[in-house]
C-alpha cells in the first residue's frame, strides 16, 4: 500500500483514493505540522463492525481489515482521525505508539511506500513497523456499549484476609484509584479479583488483565470464563485470532497494550514486578495509555521492588498486604544445598550427585518435580543425563515450539520431571510438586525470581507442603534475601493469626 496523502477541500485524502494529478501534490503524513480533523456528523450511520475493531485503540492501516474507502469515508465524517506514526522533531524522532525518542532506536531506510528516506521505530517493531509515512488511526465516534454484565458464577469462598483484600479492590475500582495488592504466591489473587471484576462489569465498565507472559494468559482465560460464563472474554497475545476483538473483559500480554489508547475503565497489571514489564519503560507507558484518564489501576505482585516495599510499609502507597495463602498453611522455606561445580560436571557428562539423588527420590515416589536451570544450553546438556534414570523427562524454554503442549503434559501428570528455565517461575500451578534450582547462585536468579520459584510449591490445599531446594556453588545475596522474604511473610501471617497449623 502506498502511504501518501494530498489535501483536497482542506482535508487529507489517501493517494489511492485521490483524483489529484502530479507527483509534487502528494506528501507523507509527517510532513504536516497539524493534521486537519473533521467535526463529527452526528447523523452519520457509522459501521458498527469498524467501531468495535478500532474503538479504544490506535492502529496501523494494515491492522484494520476494512476497505480503505470505508475507513476514509468515516474519517471525512469525523469518526476516525489520522495521526502521525513517527514524527521528525528537532534533534531526532518521536514514536507516537510507544513514545520512543531514543535516536539509537530509529533507523532510516529507502521506503517504497513513500518513495523517500523514511525513519521507522525499532523499539516497538514487534507490533508492526511504524514509520514517518504510516498513520495511526483512532476512533473518534461514540464508544461501543459494553455488553456482558453477567454475575460471577464462582462458587468458592474467600478467607477473611482474602475478603479484606477483595473489598479493597472493589473500593479502588469504585473510586477510580490505584491500588497495590502485595500477596504471597498462592494467596488466591485471581479469586480475590472476582468481586471487583463483577462490580466493574455490572457498571458497564471495560476490564483488562495484563500479564507479562503468554503462559499466564493461557492459564487465566479458562478460569475467567468459568467465573463469568455469560461475559465475552478475549485473549490478546502475539498471533492470537482475538487480539483485535472488542470484549468487556480482556486478558492481554503487556506488549499488546501498545495498540490500546484510553480503552479500559479498569486495568489490572498482574505480576507487575516480572520481566519484561518491570524494566521496560515502553510497556509501562503503554499500560498508562491503555487506561482511561479516570480509570482504576490494580497492581498485583508477590515480590514488589525495594522502592515499592518501603513505600507500602510506610503507608506512602495505597496498598493491601496479604502474607498467607488461602489454605492458611505456611510458605515452604527453601533449603540451600552445595552441589560443587555443577557446570563443569555437566560438561563432563555427569550430574552432581546431590542433584541426581534428589531427582531419583522423586521418581521413586512418583512425585512430580520442576528443575530450574539458569540457561537453555546447560539445561539441554543436562536433559540426556536425567533421561538415563527418568525416561520421559522433558525440558522447556521460552522459544520451545512445543512449550504449551509440554506444560499441559506436566499438568495432566504425564510427565514426572520437567527441566525449565525461568519461563515457569510464575503464573503456573501444579498440585503436589517439588522444586529444585540448579545453579541458584547464577545472576539470573534474582531475589524476586527465587521467591516466585519457591512459590510453585504447596499451592494446593490438598498438598500444602513440599520441598524447595537451591543447589548452588556458593551462596548469593539474592538467595539469602529470598529466604528471608519468605520467612518474613510467614512471621507476618503468624502475627495476624492467618495460619492454622494442622
Amino acid at each position: 500500500m502506498v502511504l501518501r496523502f494530498c489535501l483536497e477541500d482542506g482535508f487529507l485524502r489517501p493517494e489511492l483514493l485521490s483524483k489529484t494529478k502530479g507527483e509534487t501534490a502528494f506528501f507523507r503524513i509527517d510532513d504536516l505540522r497539524e493534521i486537519p480533523v473533521r467535526e463529527r456528523d452526528a447523523s452519520f450511520p457509522f459501521d458498527r463492525s469498524l467501531q468495535l475493531h478500532l474503538a479504544g485503540k490506535k492502529l496501523l492501516l494494515e491492522e484494520i481489515p476494512f476497505p480503505l474507502a470505508l475507513v476514509h469515508f468515516h474519517a471525512e465524517r469525523g469518526y476516525i482521525a489520522y495521526g502521525k506514526g513517527v514524527e521528525r522533531r528537532s534533534g531526532g524522532y518521536f514514536c507516537h505508539r510507544c513514545h520512543n525518542e531514543n535516536p539509537r532506536l530509529f533507523h532510516v531506510f529507502p521506503c517504497a511506500r513513500c518513495r523517500r528516506e523514511c525513519a521507522y521505530c525499532r523499539r516497538c517493531l514487534m507490533t508492526g513497523r511504524i514509520s514517518q509515512c504510516t498513520p495511526l488511526l483512532e476512533w473518534r465516534g461514540p464508544e461501543p456499549a459494553v455488553l456482558g454484565r453477567g454475575q460471577s458464577a464462582w462458587q468458592g469462598e474467600l478467607q477473611p484476609a482474602q475478603r479484606e483484600a477483595a473489598g479493597r479492590i472493589v473500593r479502588a475500582i469504585e473510586k477510580r484509584e490505584a491500588l497495590i495488592v502485595w500477596a504471597v504466591c498462592g494467596a488466591g489473587k485471581t479469586e480475590m479479583l472476582f468481586p471487583g471484576i463483577g462490580r466493574a462489569l455490572k457498571e458497564g465498565m471495560r476490564v483488562a488483565i495484563a500479564t507479562p507472559r503468554t503462559d499466564v494468559v493461557f492459564e487465566l482465560v479458562p478460569r475467567l470464563k468459568r467465573a463469568f460464563p455469560t461475559v465475552p472474554v478475549a485473549a490478546l497475545y502475539g498471533g492470537s485470532q482475538e487480539r483485535f476483538r472488542f470484549a468487556p473483559l480482556s486478558v492481554s500480554t503487556t506488549h499488546q497494550l501498545l495498540r490500546f489508547y484510553k480503552a479500559f475503565d479498569v486495568l489490572i497489571i498482574d505480576e507487575v514486578d516480572a520481566f519484561p514489564f518491570s524494566c521496560d519503560e515502553m510497556l509501562q507507558t503503554a499500560a498508562n495509555r491503555a487506561k482511561k484518564d479516570t480509570g482504576a489501576q490494580i497492581f498485583l505482585t508477590a515480590t514488589p521492588s525495594e522502592k515499592w516495599k518501603r513505600e507500602c510499609l510506610r503507608g506512602l502507597r495505597n496498598c493491601v498486604i496479604l502474607p498467607a495463602r488461602f489454605h492458611r498453611r505456611p510458605l515452604p522455606v527453601p533449603r540451600f544445598v552445595w552441589c560443587g561445580n555443577w557446570r563443569k560436571a555437566i560438561r563432563k557428562g555427569q550430574l552432581p550427585a546431590k542433584v541426581a539423588d534428589w531427582v531419583r527420590e522423586r521418581v521413586r515416589r512418583g512425585k512430580r518435580c520442576l528443575v530450574f536451570f539458569p540457561d537453555v544450553e546447560r539445561m539441554e546438556q543436562a536433559l540426556p543425563l536425567f533421561l538415563s534414570f527418568c525416561p520421559g523427562a522433558l525440558s522447556v524454554h521460552a522459544n520451545d515450539p512445543q512449550r504449551k503442549e509440554k506444560v499441559e503434559k506436566m499438568r495432566k501428570k504425564e510427565v514426572l520431571v520437567l527441566l525449565t528455565t525461568t519461563i515457569l517461575e510464575r503464573g503456573v500451578t501444579f498440585p503436589d510438586i517439588d522444586v529444585a534450582v540448579v545453579g541458584a547462585e547464577d545472576d539470573i536468579f534474582t531475589e524476586s525470581a527465587l521467591v516466585q520459584i519457591s512459590g510453585r510449591v504447596g499451592r494446593h490445599p490438598d498438598y500444602p507442603d513440599g520441598d524447595v531446594v537451591f543447589f548452588h556453588y556458593g551462596k548469593t545475596r539474592a538467595m539469602i534475601e529470598a529466604k528471608k522474604h519468605i520467612m518474613w511473610m510467614n512471621r507476618e501471617a503468624e502475627k495476624r493469626k492467618l495460619l492454622s497449623r494442622y
